[in-house]
């Protein structure tokens, strides 16, 4: 058998290529099919205790929360999110290079670069805790972790946009353009559910209405839909120039530039 040197040429060939915007499109369909198939199986199977509420009014549709802490919807969710948080951290490390790459010499802008990167990390953080910690094991732990999520996803989104729009002021290809326009309306949007999930919520809670916990359920899933939404707009940032992954015989994972497929 050859020997090849350490450091060869051969030695860093990568073993395996993908497309940054598939890696997107995956990194967007395990939660979303996750999602689907928690609720799904949770009014078929579970609807009574999916449905519950602590004042035991009229309620017709499972909260997230509720959704994903059944059994055996909790390990589909585990399942899901497990392999999604991997793509996600490369894709917050790609997001940074690119950024940089657009600012190399603007100090304003490369703290805002940071700023939204420790932010993706937060949301992903605080997604694996609400995950991996249900409602109904330790609540607190549940509830620190949905907070952590949402509130590093906004001003992930508001960083984000901020950044475009600095982008925009130099130049945008058609597809960033799209890109941006796309991000603003999401943040919007998931900004204004947000609003109506907690005016929902705090209603419930304060006057326990029939109803009111399934417009909350509502609002949930179009939080949760709009931020995958909002993240799967990286197909269009690297599209025209799609980077790729490479996992080299080291277990070492870089991120470059390709042009074609």
């Amino acid at each position: 058998m050859q020997q090849v040197p350490y450091g060869s040429v051969d030695r860093d060939k990568p073993l395996l290529r993908v497309p940054f915007t598939w890696l997107a499109v995956i990194t967007v369909c395990l939660p979303l099919l996750g999602l689907v198939a928690c609720v799904v199986l949770a009014l078929l199977y579970h609807y009574n205790p999916s449905t519950y509420t602590h004042c035991e009014v009229p309620n017709y549709l499972p909260s997230i929360s509720a959704a994903i802490s059944l059994t055996p919807e909790r390990y589909i969710w585990r399942f899901s999110i497990g392999l999604h948080s991997a793509p996600r951290f490369l894709v917050a490390a790609a997001y940074l290079s690119f950024y940089r790459g657009r600012f190399p010499r603007r100090l304003a802008e490369q703290l805002l670069s940071g700023l939204t990167f420790l932010l993706a990390l937060s949301e992903n953080v605080g997604l694996l805790l609400l995950t991996y910690v249900s409602s109904t094991e330790t609540y607190s732990v549940h509830r620190s972790g949905f907070i952590m999520f949402i509130g590093s996803s906004l001003f992930h989104m508001l960083c984000t946009c901020k950044l475009w729009s600095l982008i925009a002021k130099y130049s945008l290809s058609a597809e960033e353009m799209r890109s941006y326009r796309q991000k603003r309306l999401l943040f919007l949007f998931n900004g204004c559910v947000c609003l109506l999930a907690a005016y929902f919520y705090r209603r419930h809670n304060s006057y326990c209405e029939a109803g009111i916990y399934t417009l909350f359920a509502v609002c949930e899933y179009l939080v949760v839909l709009s931020n995958m939404a909002f993240h799967m707009t990286a197909y269009w940032d690297f599209g025209g120039g799609a980077r790729n992954v490479s996992v080299r015989s080291e277990m070492r994972i870089h991120l470059h530039f390709f042009n074609g497929t």
